[in-house]
């Protein structure tokens, strides 16, 4: 049976993903994330933004966060043509 709230990628956008972290990175850490912006913010989080090739790369982003034992707060995919 089909996954009616599955939709296909659409490959010739590009991929942005915005992470939201509680607190702010140290400067030390900010090589993990090469590539990516690391955004601190006022309200005392950590934004990362940038391109995120497939959902491996996402993942291994998850697991970083993890590592690091950040708490995440949330991710959003913006397209870009």
């Amino acid at each position: 049976m089909p996954n009616k709230h599955h939709k296909k990628l659409d490959s010739s956008k590009t991929l942005i993903y915005q992470i939201r972290i509680k607190g702010h990175l140290g400067v030390q850490w900010t090589n993990w994330f090469e590539g990516l912006t690391v955004t601190l913010e006022d309200n005392g989080d950590t934004v990362i933004t940038g391109t995120v090739v497939d959902q491996a790369a996402l993942h291994g982003l998850f697991k970083k966060i993890r590592d690091l034992g950040l708490v995440l707060i949330s991710v959003n995919r913006v397209y870009t043509k």
